[in-house]
C-alpha cells in the first residue's frame, strides 16, 4: 500500500524535548525523515496565538505532530487544575487551527488514556469516550484532551481536515519527569528507590494501597505507533477518530514496585500509606483495533523497565540533565 505521509514532507513536531515528542522524532529519522521541524518554548510560545499563527504562516509544515502539553501527577493535577486545563486548551487550540488554516495535509494529535470515565467496563474500548464521570485526580488534564479530540473530529467533519488522534496509555522511558511530587507513578518509584539504595534506607513508603492495576507503554513503541499510524490509518468520516495505544496487559501498582525495587538494587520493605489516594482501580486498553492494523508494542515492561532504570542511574553518575 501507499504510505500517507513521504519522505519529503516537512513534518513539525510539537513539543520534541518532551518524552513522547523526542521520541518520535528519533523514529522518524530512524524511518528516513528528514525534514523534521521543530521549535523549542524559547522560540515560540504555543500559548501565544499570535506568535503560532505567525510560525505556522512562515513554516508551512505538510504533517503536524502535537505532543506538547502540560503533564503531571495526581498531586500536580489537584495542585494546579486550573493551570492544566488552560495551558494545554491554549496549545492544542492554536496548534490544531493553524495546522488547518496554513493546510497541513495531514494531523496527529496524542491524548491519553485518563480521557475515559473512571468506571469504563475493562479493557477500555474507544467507544467508552464521554460515556461516564471522569476519574477526578486528572479531570482537568483529560477535559483538556478530550476538547483536542473533538476539535480534530469536528474539524474532519466540517472541512475534511485530515486528523487522527492517538490515546496512549501510561508511558515511561527516556526523558521522562522525576520530580519527587510532580512526576507520575513509574519515574517516581524509580527516583525514590534509586535514593532509598543511595541512602541505604530499609523502608520506601508508597501511596495507597498497592492494588490499582496500571498499563505501562515504552515511549519507544509509542513512537513507533505514531509513525505507523501516520503512514496507515486513514479512518473513514463514520468511524472512530482516535486509536488506544498499548500492550494489552496490566500490573498492580505493588508489583510494579517490586519489580523497580528490583531493577534499582533496593534491598528494604516495601510500605505502603492507603491514606493516600489510589486513583482509578484500574485501567487497561482495549488495543484490538491497533493490533488489527498490524501493530503491536515490542518492549516487555521488564526490559523496558531495566533500560529506563540504567538510563536514570547513567545520566546523574555522568551529570546529565534529568528532569528532577
Amino acid at each position: 500500500m501507499s504510505l500517507l505521509i513521504s519522505p519529503t514532507d516537512r513534518i513539525y513536531v510539537a513539543g520534541h524535548r518532551g518524552m513522547a515528542g523526542s521520541a518520535i522524532v528519533r523514529r522518524l529519522r530512524r524511518s528516513g525523515y528528514e525534514s523534521i521541524l521543530t521549535s523549542s518554548r524559547e522560540e515560540l510560545d504555543l500559548t501565544d496565538p499570535s506568535a503560532t499563527a505567525a510560525w505556522f504562516a512562515d513554516h508551512r509544515p505538510d504533517v503536524v505532530i502535537l505532543a506538547a502539553a502540560k503533564v503531571g501527577g495526581i498531586l500536580a493535577n489537584a495542585t494546579f487544575p486550573a493551570d492544566f486545563l488552560l495551558e494545554n486548551l491554549k496549545i492544542q487550540n492554536h496548534v490544531i487551527e493553524q495546522a488547518w488554516r496554513c493546510g497541513s495535509r495531514r494531523f496527529l494529535f496524542l491524548g491519553s488514556s485518563c480521557i475515559y470515565p473512571k468506571h469504563a467496563p475493562q479493557p477500555i474500548r474507544e467507544e467508552a469516550l464521554l460515556t461516564g464521570p471522569l476519574e477526578p485526580t486528572n479531570e482537568w488534564y483529560a477535559i483538556a484532551k478530550i476538547t483536542g479530540i473533538q476539535l480534530c473530529r469536528a474539524l474532519k467533519v466540517q472541512h475534511g481536515f485530515d486528523a487522527i488522534s492517538l490515546m496512549p496509555t501510561n508511558l515511561y522511558g527516556p526523558g521522562d519527569n522525576y520530580h519527587p511530587t510532580n512526576s507520575h507513578v513509574l519515574p517516581a518509584l524509580i527516583r525514590r528507590f534509586h535514593e532509598a539504595r543511595e541512602k541505604s534506607e530499609q523502608v520506601v513508603t508508597c501511596w495507597g494501597s498497592g492494588t490499582p492495576r496500571r498499563e505501562f507503554l515504552h515511549v519507544d513503541d509509542l513512537a513507533d505507533a505514531a509513525v505507523f499510524c501516520l503512514e496507515r490509518w486513514q479512518p473513514q468520516l463514520d468511524d472512530i477518530q482516535h486509536l488506544n495505544v498499548g500492550t494489552g496487559t496490566d500490573v498492580t501498582i505493588r508489583e510494579l514496585a517490586e519489580q523497580i525495587a528490583a531493577a534499582t538494587g533496593f534491598k528494604g520493605v516495601i510500605a505502603w500509606d492507603a491514606d493516600k489516594p489510589d486513583g482509578t482501580p484500574r485501567k487497561l486498553l482495549d488495543v484490538s483495533r491497533l493490533s488489527a492494523l498490524g501493530w503491536r508494542a515490542k518492549i516487555p515492561l521488564h526490559e523496558g523497565l531495566k533500560s529506563t532504570v540504567d538510563e536514570f542511574i547513567n545520566g546523574l553518575r555522568q551529570g546529565e540533565e534529568v528532569r528532577l
